[in-house]
Order: structure tokens, then C-alpha cells, then sequence
């Protein structure tokens, strides 16, 4: 896996927002079934384009997460719990 990139930021909206700690990131890379989807929202575009894709953690945590690649890095933006509509999203075009 390539490094993660996540700015002090992003760290304290995923800490205090979202209650979403880096490891559990990390294994919603490791435990990802599918593929990458590309945020096409036009609200939403960003050079470079932002992916995500939904996981569950190492404890059954299902998180979405939203990164870019920069760098050759991963950039991550953010990671939350998904709603209903992103699971069923990922499910339909993500697998």
C-alpha cells in the first residue's frame, strides 16, 4: 500500500468529527472488495479527482473513504460512517 497523507486538518475533523483514527483507514485499504470510484459530483471535482470506495475495518466498521493520489502518495480527504444511498452506490458500481 502506499503511504497515507492526511493533513492536521483532515486528522482532527476524522478525530473529533468523525471518531475515525488512521489505523482503521488503513485497514479499509487492506480490507477493500471492489474498486475505486471516482467522485464525478460536479460540486465535488478536484484536480487532482478525488476516489473513494467502501470498507469494512479489522472490527466490522464499515467507512467510507475519500482520497487523492498525489504525489505517489494517497491523500486521504476524509472518512465516515456511509449512509444507505453510498453503500448501495458501491455496491451497484463498485463491485
Amino acid at each position: 500500500m502506499r503511504p497515507l497523507v492526511i493533513s492536521a486538518d483532515v486528522r482532527a475533523k476524522l478525530q473529533n468529527k468523525h471518531n475515525v483514527t488512521e489505523r482503521e483507514i488503513e485497514q479499509c485499504f487492506e480490507n477493500r472488495c471492489g474498486n475505486y470510484l471516482k467522485d464525478i459530483r460536479e460540486e465535488h471535482r478536484t484536480t487532482p479527482e478525488t476516489y473513494w470506495f467502501v470498507a469494512r475495518t479489522n472490527h466490522d466498521r464499515e467507512l467510507k473513504v475519500c482520497f487523492t493520489y498525489l504525489n505517489g502518495n494517497i491523500t486521504i480527504k476524509t472518512a465516515y460512517e456511509p449512509n444507505l444511498k453510498e453503500i448501495e452506490i458501491y455496491e451497484r458500481k463498485g463491485k
